[in-house]
């Protein structure tokens, strides 16, 4: 198999590996407080503590995947498109077509 076939045969797995796992679960936990929803700190003797409230993840521990908001934000566009075309339509009636006299 050549190497540029390979190669794009690869990113395809990839990208709809990644599609169907941004379709299955959306979510993923915060890298930054790692899923807990707040910073863990330490006290002096050892042992943990909720420390202060994670501003990445607004405390809840999960973000969304890139791939998902991206594909939430076409689908917007998409849906706003569709209404704009419909309510342009209504407006203006069906098309009306003219035939020429002879």
């Amino acid at each position: 198999m050549p190497l540029p076939l390979l190669a794009s045969a690869l990113i395809v797995l990839f990208t709809l590996g990644y599609a169907g796992v941004c379709a299955a679960s959306p979510w993923k936990s915060c890298r930054r407080c790692e899923g807990l929803g707040f910073q863990l700190t330490y006290t002096r003797r050892g042992r943990p503590k909720r420390g202060k409230h994670c501003r990445r993840c607004d405390g809840h521990g999960i973000r969304i995947r890139a791939g998902r908001h991206l594909y939430n934000l076409w689908a917007r566009t998409y849906r706003k498109g569709r209404a704009a075309d419909e309510a342009a339509a209504k407006t203006t009636g069906p098309a009306t077509r003219k035939t020429p006299t002879a």
